[in-house]
């Protein structure tokens, strides 16, 4: 039987997966920063992964208070820091969004992430 936090934590890595698979679904037409700034469906997409972005990195943040900073570094292949700090660059500097770093993460980071999130998971339910 998970404990309470467990469960939170479980239900938290489901809802960054969900949001994680959604910013790959809406990257697939995007093939360089341009395409974000080209029309309005692309300022959607920015706008939507942004979001999405700043959803995850506040996720990882409550996780890594639940777990009292012990989930998260067993997973090293992961910038953690990174990843939780992404929230607070896009939220506290919403007009100095950059299309290029978002299409560097879409094109290099949430690919791992995402696997690393269904691992953590997979490992957290097997306990």
């Amino acid at each position: 039987m998970h404990s309470y936090k467990d469960r939170i934590i479980i239900s938290t890595l489901e809802d960054i997966k969900f949001s994680l698979e959604l910013i790959k679904e809406r990257c697939e037409s995007i093939n360089s920063s341009d395409d974000f700034l080209d029309d309005k469906d692309g300022l959607l997409k920015l706008d939507s992964i942004s979001m999405r972005l700043v959803a995850i990195g506040e996720g990882f943040k409550n996780i890594d208070k639940l777990s009292d900073s012990k989930l998260l570094s067993n997973y090293p292949n992961i910038p953690w820091k990174q990843v939780k700090g992404i929230r607070d660059i896009l939220s506290h500097h919403y007009f100095d969004l950059d299309a290029e770093a978002i299409f560097d993460i879409c094109e290099n980071e949430i690919s791992e992430l995402l696997s690393t999130t269904i691992n953590i998971i997979k490992d957290m339910s097997e306990k």
